[in-house]
Protein backbone atom coordinates (compact mmCIF):
# COMPACT_ATOMS: atom_id res chain seq x y z
CA UNK A 1 0.00 0.00 0.00
CA UNK A 2 1.61 3.37 -1.08
CA UNK A 3 1.44 5.93 1.65
CA UNK A 4 -1.48 8.60 2.61
CA UNK A 5 -0.60 11.63 3.94
CA UNK A 6 -4.30 11.91 5.16
CA UNK A 7 -5.19 9.03 6.82
CA UNK A 8 -5.47 9.84 10.60
CA UNK A 9 -3.85 7.31 12.75
CA UNK A 10 -5.15 6.33 16.21
CA UNK A 11 -2.91 5.43 18.96
CA UNK A 12 -2.40 6.09 22.47
CA UNK A 13 -2.14 9.04 24.64
CA UNK A 14 1.66 8.22 25.43
CA UNK A 15 2.25 7.25 21.45
CA UNK A 16 0.67 10.92 21.16
CA UNK A 17 2.98 12.51 23.00
CA UNK A 18 6.21 10.84 22.29
CA UNK A 19 5.66 11.65 18.53
CA UNK A 20 5.50 15.48 19.43
CA UNK A 21 8.64 14.78 21.07
CA UNK A 22 10.29 13.92 18.42
CA UNK A 23 8.57 16.43 15.63
CA UNK A 24 9.38 19.01 18.00
CA UNK A 25 13.88 17.36 17.74
CA UNK A 26 12.80 16.74 13.96
CA UNK A 27 11.41 20.43 13.26
CA UNK A 28 14.44 22.26 15.63
CA UNK A 29 16.96 20.55 13.69
CA UNK A 30 15.75 20.64 10.21
CA UNK A 31 15.70 24.74 11.08
CA UNK A 32 19.49 24.56 10.88
CA UNK A 33 21.84 24.56 8.10
CA UNK A 34 22.08 20.62 6.32
CA UNK A 35 25.79 20.03 8.40
CA UNK A 36 25.15 21.38 11.43
CA UNK A 37 21.55 19.57 11.56
CA UNK A 38 23.40 16.66 11.01
CA UNK A 39 26.29 16.88 13.24
CA UNK A 40 23.58 17.89 15.97
CA UNK A 41 21.75 15.16 15.66
CA UNK A 42 25.09 12.35 15.98
CA UNK A 43 25.51 14.25 19.00
CA UNK A 44 22.24 14.46 20.42
CA UNK A 45 21.81 10.90 19.67
CA UNK A 46 25.25 9.63 20.90
CA UNK A 47 25.25 11.69 24.13
CA UNK A 48 21.88 12.03 24.92
CA UNK A 49 19.10 9.53 23.51
CA UNK A 50 20.79 6.12 23.31
CA UNK A 51 21.98 6.11 26.46
CA UNK A 52 18.85 7.67 28.30
CA UNK A 53 16.52 4.63 25.94
CA UNK A 54 19.15 1.81 25.82
CA UNK A 55 20.12 1.96 22.96
CA UNK A 56 24.20 1.92 23.63
CA UNK A 57 23.68 -0.65 25.90
CA UNK A 58 21.74 -2.46 23.55
CA UNK A 59 24.85 -1.98 20.84
CA UNK A 60 27.55 -3.18 23.43
CA UNK A 61 25.75 -6.32 24.38
CA UNK A 62 25.55 -6.88 21.02
CA UNK A 63 29.36 -6.61 20.22
CA UNK A 64 29.79 -8.76 23.53
CA UNK A 65 27.76 -11.12 22.14
CA UNK A 66 29.60 -11.34 18.44
CA UNK A 67 32.91 -10.46 19.47
CA UNK A 68 33.52 -11.55 23.04
CA UNK A 69 37.64 -11.05 23.37
CA UNK A 70 37.45 -7.64 21.76
CA UNK A 71 39.05 -5.14 24.60
CA UNK A 72 35.49 -2.80 26.07
CA UNK A 73 37.68 0.66 24.72
CA UNK A 74 36.79 -1.15 20.96
CA UNK A 75 33.46 -1.82 22.03
CA UNK A 76 32.53 1.79 23.55
CA UNK A 77 34.28 3.52 20.49
CA UNK A 78 32.21 1.66 18.16
CA UNK A 79 28.99 1.97 20.32
CA UNK A 80 29.51 5.50 20.28
CA UNK A 81 29.54 5.65 16.13
CA UNK A 82 26.80 3.51 15.61
CA UNK A 83 24.66 5.92 18.06
CA UNK A 84 26.22 9.06 16.07
CA UNK A 85 25.68 7.28 12.49
CA UNK A 86 22.01 7.00 13.49
CA UNK A 87 21.23 9.91 14.48
CA UNK A 88 22.99 11.63 11.20
CA UNK A 89 20.61 9.12 9.44
CA UNK A 90 17.81 9.70 11.00
CA UNK A 91 17.97 13.34 10.26
CA UNK A 92 19.63 13.39 6.94
CA UNK A 93 16.26 11.24 5.43
CA UNK A 94 14.10 13.38 7.31
CA UNK A 95 16.04 16.05 4.85
CA UNK A 96 15.13 14.75 1.57
CA UNK A 97 15.31 17.82 -0.47
CA UNK A 98 18.95 18.32 0.97
CA UNK A 99 19.85 14.59 0.57
CA UNK A 100 18.86 14.39 -3.21
CA UNK A 101 20.57 17.75 -3.45
CA UNK A 102 24.10 16.36 -2.12
CA UNK A 103 23.41 13.15 -3.83
CA UNK A 104 25.45 14.28 -7.01
CA UNK A 105 28.52 14.31 -4.80
CA UNK A 106 27.61 10.50 -4.18
CA UNK A 107 30.15 8.16 -6.05
CA UNK A 108 28.75 5.14 -7.58
CA UNK A 109 30.89 2.59 -7.36
CA UNK A 110 30.57 -1.29 -7.87
CA UNK A 111 29.83 -4.48 -10.86
CA UNK A 112 26.62 -4.02 -10.29
CA UNK A 113 26.09 -0.55 -12.12
CA UNK A 114 25.99 -2.13 -15.32
CA UNK A 115 23.26 -4.46 -15.11
CA UNK A 116 21.00 -2.26 -13.20
CA UNK A 117 21.58 0.55 -16.43
CA UNK A 118 20.47 -2.57 -18.66
CA UNK A 119 17.74 -3.44 -16.48
CA UNK A 120 16.26 0.14 -16.86
CA UNK A 121 16.98 0.16 -20.93
CA UNK A 122 15.05 -3.01 -20.93
CA UNK A 123 12.03 -2.23 -18.39
CA UNK A 124 13.22 -5.13 -16.29
CA UNK A 125 12.54 -5.09 -12.72
CA UNK A 126 15.05 -4.39 -9.77
CA UNK A 127 15.02 -5.66 -6.61
CA UNK A 128 17.62 -3.45 -4.41
CA UNK A 129 18.81 -5.27 -0.83
CA UNK A 130 20.06 -3.73 2.02
CA UNK A 131 20.91 -3.19 5.62
CA UNK A 132 20.70 -1.15 7.92
CA UNK A 133 24.22 0.48 7.37
CA UNK A 134 25.39 3.79 7.13
CA UNK A 135 22.21 5.50 4.95
CA UNK A 136 20.89 3.15 3.51
CA UNK A 137 18.77 5.59 1.78
CA UNK A 138 21.70 7.73 -0.03
CA UNK A 139 22.39 4.73 -3.00
CA UNK A 140 17.91 5.50 -3.34
CA UNK A 141 19.02 9.02 -3.55
CA UNK A 142 21.80 9.32 -5.67
CA UNK A 143 20.21 6.88 -8.27
CA UNK A 144 16.98 9.00 -8.21
CA UNK A 145 19.13 12.07 -9.08
CA UNK A 146 20.04 10.28 -12.40
CA UNK A 147 16.61 10.00 -13.46
CA UNK A 148 15.50 6.40 -11.17
CA UNK A 149 12.70 5.75 -9.59
CA UNK A 150 12.67 3.53 -6.78
CA UNK A 151 10.45 2.50 -4.71
CA UNK A 152 10.38 0.01 -1.38
CA UNK A 153 8.68 -2.09 0.87
CA UNK A 154 8.90 -0.89 4.67
CA UNK A 155 8.21 -2.33 8.24
CA UNK A 156 5.84 0.12 10.08
CA UNK A 157 6.87 1.44 13.29
CA UNK A 158 5.03 0.55 16.03
CA UNK A 159 3.57 4.12 16.96
CA UNK A 160 1.10 5.39 14.43
CA UNK A 161 1.03 8.69 14.58
CA UNK A 162 5.30 8.83 13.84
CA UNK A 163 4.55 5.96 11.30
CA UNK A 164 2.83 8.14 9.56
CA UNK A 165 5.18 11.06 8.90
CA UNK A 166 8.23 8.27 8.28
CA UNK A 167 6.54 6.86 5.80
CA UNK A 168 5.41 9.85 4.02
CA UNK A 169 9.19 10.95 4.23
CA UNK A 170 10.55 7.67 2.48
CA UNK A 171 7.59 8.17 -0.50
CA UNK A 172 8.51 11.98 -0.71
CA UNK A 173 12.31 10.73 -1.85
CA UNK A 174 10.83 8.44 -4.43
CA UNK A 175 7.57 6.26 -4.11
CA UNK A 176 5.76 3.90 -4.38
CA UNK A 177 6.63 3.02 -0.59
CA UNK A 178 4.69 -0.28 0.33
CA UNK A 179 3.78 -1.07 3.83
CA UNK A 180 4.99 -4.68 4.56
CA UNK A 181 2.04 -7.05 5.44
CA UNK A 182 0.02 -8.95 2.24
CA UNK A 183 -1.44 -6.10 1.02
CA UNK A 184 1.91 -3.88 0.84
CA UNK A 185 3.67 -7.01 -0.87
CA UNK A 186 0.77 -7.32 -3.63
CA UNK A 187 1.83 -4.30 -4.43
CA UNK A 188 5.30 -4.55 -4.54
CA UNK A 189 4.76 -7.67 -6.79
CA UNK A 190 2.47 -5.40 -8.98
CA UNK A 191 5.41 -2.54 -8.89
CA UNK A 192 8.17 -4.70 -9.71
CA UNK A 193 6.25 -6.81 -12.49
CA UNK A 194 5.52 -3.70 -14.17
CA UNK A 195 9.05 -3.02 -14.56
CA UNK A 196 9.71 -1.27 -11.43
CA UNK A 197 12.42 -0.53 -8.81
CA UNK A 198 12.34 -1.31 -5.22
CA UNK A 199 14.34 -1.68 -2.07
CA UNK A 200 14.05 -3.84 0.82
CA UNK A 201 15.71 -4.47 4.31
CA UNK A 202 16.34 -7.46 5.61
CA UNK A 203 18.58 -7.70 8.14
CA UNK A 204 15.81 -7.32 10.74
CA UNK A 205 15.05 -10.65 13.53
CA UNK A 206 11.72 -12.33 12.18
CA UNK A 207 10.75 -15.73 14.25
CA UNK A 208 9.58 -17.08 10.72
CA UNK A 209 12.61 -16.37 9.35
CA UNK A 210 15.38 -19.18 8.07
CA UNK A 211 18.66 -19.59 10.65
CA UNK A 212 21.30 -17.75 9.06
CA UNK A 213 24.89 -17.01 10.65
CA UNK A 214 25.11 -13.39 10.67
CA UNK A 215 28.41 -12.17 12.22
CA UNK A 216 29.12 -16.02 13.17
CA UNK A 217 25.67 -16.50 15.21
CA UNK A 218 22.66 -17.55 13.67
CA UNK A 219 19.87 -15.15 13.14
CA UNK A 220 16.50 -15.45 11.79
CA UNK A 221 16.15 -14.14 8.09
CA UNK A 222 13.12 -14.36 5.91
CA UNK A 223 14.41 -15.54 2.66
CA UNK A 224 11.31 -13.15 0.76
CA UNK A 225 14.05 -10.80 -0.96
CA UNK A 226 14.98 -13.75 -2.63
CA UNK A 227 11.59 -14.80 -3.49
CA UNK A 228 9.86 -11.84 -4.62
CA UNK A 229 12.94 -11.71 -7.43
CA UNK A 230 12.35 -14.92 -8.60
CA UNK A 231 8.76 -14.57 -9.02
CA UNK A 232 8.78 -11.17 -10.55
CA UNK A 233 12.28 -11.86 -12.65
CA UNK A 234 14.14 -9.21 -10.60
CA UNK A 235 17.41 -8.53 -10.40
CA UNK A 236 18.25 -9.07 -7.16
CA UNK A 237 21.13 -6.56 -5.98
CA UNK A 238 22.91 -5.28 -2.98
CA UNK A 239 23.77 -2.27 -2.37
CA UNK A 240 25.16 -0.44 0.37
CA UNK A 241 25.75 3.36 1.25
CA UNK A 242 28.98 3.78 3.07
CA UNK A 243 29.75 6.83 4.92
CA UNK A 244 32.74 8.64 4.63
CA UNK A 245 35.43 10.31 6.86
CA UNK A 246 33.80 13.95 6.62
CA UNK A 247 30.44 12.23 8.33
CA UNK A 248 28.33 13.81 6.15
CA UNK A 249 29.25 12.22 2.26
CA UNK A 250 28.79 8.58 0.79
CA UNK A 251 29.81 6.29 -1.04
CA UNK A 252 27.07 3.99 -2.98
CA UNK A 253 28.41 0.59 -3.60
CA UNK A 254 26.23 -2.01 -5.89
CA UNK A 255 27.38 -5.27 -5.89
CA UNK A 256 26.90 -7.47 -8.80
CA UNK A 257 23.20 -9.41 -9.15
CA UNK A 258 22.42 -12.35 -6.93
CA UNK A 259 21.32 -15.82 -9.11
CA UNK A 260 17.93 -17.09 -8.34
CA UNK A 261 19.23 -20.52 -8.22
CA UNK A 262 18.29 -21.44 -4.45
CA UNK A 263 16.33 -18.46 -2.08
CA UNK A 264 18.59 -19.55 0.75
CA UNK A 265 21.66 -19.17 -0.59
CA UNK A 266 20.94 -15.61 -1.83
CA UNK A 267 19.89 -14.91 1.25
CA UNK A 268 22.85 -16.43 2.09
CA UNK A 269 24.76 -13.74 -0.25
CA UNK A 270 23.16 -11.18 0.94
CA UNK A 271 24.10 -11.52 4.57
CA UNK A 272 27.93 -12.01 3.18
CA UNK A 273 27.08 -8.70 1.30
CA UNK A 274 26.12 -6.98 4.34
CA UNK A 275 29.26 -8.66 6.83
CA UNK A 276 31.67 -7.80 4.28
CA UNK A 277 30.94 -3.50 4.90
CA UNK A 278 30.85 -4.23 8.48
CA UNK A 279 33.79 -5.82 8.82
CA UNK A 280 35.43 -2.69 7.35
CA UNK A 281 33.14 -0.17 9.14
CA UNK A 282 31.91 -1.78 12.44
CA UNK A 283 30.19 1.51 14.02
CA UNK A 284 28.16 2.02 10.82
CA UNK A 285 25.86 -0.76 11.22
CA UNK A 286 22.60 -0.37 13.48
CA UNK A 287 23.83 -2.52 16.23
CA UNK A 288 21.19 -1.16 18.31
CA UNK A 289 18.44 -3.29 17.01
CA UNK A 290 17.85 -7.14 18.82
CA UNK A 291 19.27 -8.89 15.39
CA UNK A 292 19.67 -12.24 17.27
CA UNK A 293 17.47 -12.50 20.20
CA UNK A 294 19.81 -15.59 21.75
CA UNK A 295 16.91 -16.25 24.42
CA UNK A 296 14.07 -16.12 22.26
CA UNK A 297 16.22 -18.76 19.72
CA UNK A 298 16.98 -21.02 22.43
CA UNK A 299 13.00 -20.93 24.38
CA UNK A 300 11.83 -21.79 20.52
CA UNK A 301 14.08 -24.52 19.76
CA UNK A 302 13.48 -25.64 23.06
CA UNK A 303 9.32 -25.81 22.76
CA UNK A 304 10.20 -27.24 19.31
CA UNK A 305 12.12 -30.57 20.57
CA UNK A 306 10.21 -31.46 23.75
CA UNK A 307 8.12 -34.33 23.88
Amino acid sequence: MTTDSTDTPTGTRAQWLEDRALRTIIGTALALPYKQRVALMGWLVRKVIAPRVGYRKRALDNLAYIWPDMPEAEKARIADGVCDNFGRAFIENYSVRDLLARADQTSLTGDGLPAIEQARAEGRPVLFVTGHFGNFEAPRAALVRQGYQIGGLYRPIANPYFNQHYAQNMHDLSGPVFEQGRRGTMGLYKHLKQGGMAVLLFDIYDSGGVPIDFLGKPAPTLTSAAEIAAKTGALLVPFFGVRQADGLGFVAEFDAPLTHDDIVDQTRAMTAALEARIARHPEQWFWIHRRWKPKRQRRRAAATTAP
